[in-house]
């Protein structure tokens, strides 16, 4: 197999809507579609084929990487018609790839359905924005829709730093420029310390990943600068303990009071297949920090952010489980996705069944007003 082919391959993720591709020797070219892994028409690929796939489209010094590491990651543009970011391995000694495709259309917050103060957030001048979930569960999207909206309203200096970089932006009423680690700059942590001499408005880290990173992000939104990353957490409270438990015993409390006075917002964020079975929709816990979940972060009380969430609607708050009923209410995913993602399957499975438990009461009773109906007209049907 060659370019052609893997040009084919491209054409064929494009075209079907899917999201990766994956390529592993033992069984076809798969791609996954509204998160479903679906098996192409081909051959079943052999050593010398995914070798060749991975040469056609990688870089030299990806190639190097991959020889001295076990692994690589970049990013490349296929013609006009999407970005893919790639992950090239090796397994059972031989090559494997996963190319996850990168739609150049950036989507708007009414199109993701974000809370709607997610917009004035972005208009804030400091701070620490995480946007949190899963891999593969939209954080690079949203991310990319904020920057998008800061880029095209407000006269910024915009930096990112991403591996690879994935949504290519470019110069609108914000001037942004876009470092790749292992291309422009070594690491994260190099990045970030460099950064703060780059006359910033807004920093974008791709990931938050050590302590160096979260350290130099927090020291970067306490200096002025407004900050976005990403955290693989599931929940709002989840995502603050994780921070404070990378550090060391005797700097957690330190870190406490520093989320507490930068931490702006916390999105987490999960995609769900529809119910119809074509296309997906995201569910969100989020999570904005007002003086009193500030306090609850500094005083060691995260146990109770959930609580503070519940009681936030006003301002867009609302916790993941509560989301995801409201999409199985209104009939947009399945009763089995909603457990799926839920972080109390079981409180929400006692919810449906009393729901299910309660339309067929409705119906029973429907029917009996009818039966009753029918027998009172029984006479009058009769003559």
């Amino acid at each position: 197999m060659g370019t052609l082919n893997m040009d084919r391959l491209l054409h064929a993720c494009v075209s079907q809507g899917g999201s990766d591709i994956h390529l592993s020797i033992g069984r076809p070219p798969v791609i996954r579609i509204d998160g479903h892994l679906r098996s192409l028409e081909t051959k079943v690929l052999e050593p010398d084929d995914t070798a060749a796939l991975m040469k056609s489209i990688t870089p030299e010094r990806c190639q190097q990487e991959l020889q001295e590491e076990g692994g690589t990651d970049y990013g490349f543009a296929f013609g006009t018609a999407a970005r893919f970011r790639v992950s090239v391995f090796k397994q059972k000694g031989t090559i494997a790839m996963v190319l996850r495709q990168i739609p150049y259309k950036i989507l708007t917050f009414e199109e993701l359905g974000l809370p709607k103060i997610c917009a004035a957030l972005c208009r804030r001048p400091r701070g620490l924005f995480l946007v949190t979930g899963p891999t593969g569960s939209g954080k690079t999207t949203t991310l990319a829709t904020m920057i998008n909206y800061i880029n095209e309203n407000f006269d910024r200096h915009i930096v990112t730093v991403e591996d690879p970089i994935e949504y290519y932006h470019p110069h609108k009423k914000s001037i942004i420029n876009q470092r790749e680690v292992g291309v422009d700059v070594p690491s994260f942590a190099e990045a970030l310390r460099r950064v703060l001499r780059q006359d910033p408005d807004v920093i974008l880290v791709g990931e938050l990943r050590d302590l160096e990173t979260i350290e130099a992000a927090v020291r970067a939104a306490e200096t002025g600068h407004l900050v976005f990353s990403t955290v693989h957490t599931t929940s709002a409270a989840g995502t603050v303990n994780r921070i404070i438990d990378v550090f060391p015993t005797d700097q957690q409390e330190q870190i406490r009071i520093q989320l507490s006075g930068n931490l702006i917002a916390v999105l987490s964020q999960a995609l769900c297949p529809l119910a119809t079975g074509r296309g997906r929709i995201a569910a969100y816990e989020f999570m904005v920090v007002t003086p009193a979940i500030a306090n609850l972060i500094r005083e060691n009380k995260t146990y109770r952010i959930d609580s503070s969430i519940q009681t936030g609607k006003k301002l867009g708050m609302q916790l993941l489980d509560e989301h995801l009923w409201n999409l199985y209410d209104i009939g947009k995913i399945t009763l089995e996705e909603m457990l799926d993602k839920g972080r109390a399957p079981g409180a929400l499975q006692e919810k449906a069944l009393a729901k299910i438990a309660g339309a067929k009461g409705k119906l029973k009773k429907k029917a009996e007003d009818a039966k009753k109906e029918l027998e009172d007209l029984g006479p009058i049907l009769k003559t």
